[in-house]
């Protein structure tokens, strides 16, 4: 395959291109481009969305930085990919997005990696045939995401004041979270973490659990259409949705509670080892003490299903979870996990799917929501109305759970 390069580069693409492939991420440096100021969007994004492409591409980069990828053996199962794949498809997703794409119904430009569509197209790419394609060396996937960046950087400051980012706000989000997935793989293969600051794990909660009552009613379910943030298709649209009367947790199931059920019979978590008799959690490739107060994670919903049972609770229904985010104000804590809801991923009244069709359709029914977002979560990515949604079996997410009580 060939990397094909314009003879005439830029100054600013040229000072992409020396962005190291595995360098540290520096959360103070502050990157710059040109354009957008005038647009509502560049408001959503500190230093605009320019500075955000910028900033998701120096934390990928870091997340691995600390590692050597060329002789890293990770073995094919379903919950990974393949290191240099995965770093490849997010430049590939930027570069089709972003510069490739003309419109449904037009042919795709040409990609400056001869073979890219061959090897990054996650719809097309089988996973298990991801570990034995002929990738690029990191030498020159270095090339390609820097060279898609630039480029991708270059469409935008040239973009129409009149034009809505929408193609550079989603790539910016598919990075976003590859960059969360690319924690979970370290996390499940037992790696080192990278020295990035805040990926400690969640925080501790010392408050008391208590329940949090809500008459219910009707509301707008969803996301409302014309406001600045970017939506996913499965957010559209806002409809109204009547909840009937619930209590709810004020925060997520502590590690601690989950311990009490441990010991009770139920499943001990993969990542939980006993140390004479006290609890030891692994985080990534480092044994510690249980936290007692900090929130519950890796845990499947077959898990959080079975811990609800022995807690006589149960889980919230996706309704039931953003109704009491978006009402219950500071009374609703978020623990800086992901939170399993009863809910299975289904589309709202009216789907249509955008242009990245495989984003929502193809995980309808099968798939199960989570709501609010985790410590490795970037806060540009999540707000109440956002849905996650993963397979029921997962464990390796960063997801706990939250209770409500049983009806009377």
């Amino acid at each position: 395959m060939t990397l094909q390069r314009s003879r005439n580069i830029p100054a600013h693409r040229a000072a992409v291109r020396q962005l190291p492939l595995f360098a540290s991420f520096d959360p103070g440096v502050t990157m710059h481009t040109t354009g957008l100021a005038g647009r509502p969007i560049a408001r959503l994004y500190e230093g605009g969305l320019g500075a955000a492409l910028r900033d998701a591409r120096a934390r990928t980069l870091g997340l691995y930085g600390h590692l050597d990828l060329e002789s890293l053996a990770v073995p094919c199962i379903p919950i990974v990919n393949p290191p240099l794949w995965e770093l490849g498809h997010m430049a590939w997703f930027q570069e089709h997005w972003c510069r490739r794409y003309a419109g449904a119904g037009h042919a795709l430009r040409p990609s400056i990696l001869e073979g890219a569509d061959a090897l990054y197209d996650s719809a097309a790419v089988a996973h298990d045939t991801r570990w034995h394609l002929p990738l690029p060396t990191p030498a020159r996937l270095r090339g390609y995401m820097n060279d898609t960046l630039g480029l991708t950087l270059e469409a935008l400051d040239a973009l129409d004041d009149d034009v809505d980012p929408y193609f550079f706000e989603l790539a910016l989000l598919h990075e976003d979270m590859h960059d969360e997935a690319l924690l979970m793989t370290l996390q499940t293969l037992a790696l080192p973490a990278p020295p990035i600051a805040g990926l400690a794990g969640p925080q501790p909660i010392r408050k008391p659990p208590r329940d949090i009552h809500f008459e219910g009613g009707e509301f707008r379910m969803g996301t409302q259409p014309g406001g600045e943030r970017f939506v996913f298709d499965n957010e559209k649209w806002a409809h109204l949705v009547r909840v009937a009367p619930f209590s709810i947790a004020s925060r997520p199931v502590s590690q601690g509670e989950y311990a009490e059920f441990v010991a009770k019979g139920g499943t001990q978590p993969a990542h939980w080892r006993r140390e004479g008799s006290s609890w030891q959690v692994r985080r990534f490739d480092r044994w510690g003490a249980l936290a007692p107060d900090a929130p519950m994670m890796h845990v499947s919903l077959r898990d959080a299903e079975a811990y609800c049972r022995w807690a006589g609770r149960r889980l919230p229904t996706e309704a039931e979870w953003e109704f009491a985010a978006v009402h219950g104000g500071d009374s609703f804590e978020h623990g800086s996990v992901w939170e399993w809801t009863s809910s299975p991923f289904t589309p709202y009244p009216g789907f249509a799917a955008d242009p990245y069709r495989e984003y929502s359709e193809p995980w309808f029914d099968s798939h199960f929501v989570l709501r609010g977002g985790s410590f490795a979560t970037r806060p540009r990515l999540v707000h109440d109305r956002f849905r996650n949604f993963y397979l029921p079996e997962r464990a390796d997410v960063f997801v706990g759970l939250r209770t409500c009580a049983e009806s009377q």
